[in-house]
């Protein structure tokens, strides 16, 4: 299992971890298999999206923003329940192929850790199988 970490400068913000991970693809030197990418925090989550045109991460943060906004009354208490809930929708894990040593991502996609309680100091697990 490999590691990274992540540090955000943003309560919330999508950082696109995208050539780290295919950093260390490249290093393991698997050529045919899967790549499990782990976020264990519960406040933060992974996703694969378009990562050409910052206006998409830009329209789903503002998304997720309307539609679970912040100190709205939850009854959580220390202030983050909506981080809580943001990372629940988006998810913790993404799984990729790996063929002929690459990641099989699309044209356009990228993967992005998804922080929603930053700035925060974070990690990621890599297993590639």
């Amino acid at each position: 299992m490999r590691e990274i970490t992540i540090s955000s400068s943003r309560r919330v913000e999508f950082i696109d971890i995208t050539s780290k991970v295919r950093k260390i693809v490249e290093e393991e030197g698997v050529r045919e298999g899967i790549c499990l990418i782990y976020c264990p925090h519960t406040t933060a989550g992974l996703t694969i999206n378009e990562n050409a045109d910052p206006d998409v991460v830009e329209d789903i943060k503002s998304t997720l923003g309307k539609l679970i906004p912040s100190g709205a009354g939850y009854s959580h208490i220390e202030g983050n329940a909506d981080a809580h809930i943001k990372s629940s929708i988006i998810g913790n894990s993404v799984e990729l192929i790996i063929s002929n040593g690459n990641l099989m991502l699309g044209t356009w996609q990228g993967i992005f850790f998804c922080e929603f309680d930053g700035p925060r100091t974070r990690r990621v697990w890599i297993k590639i199988k």
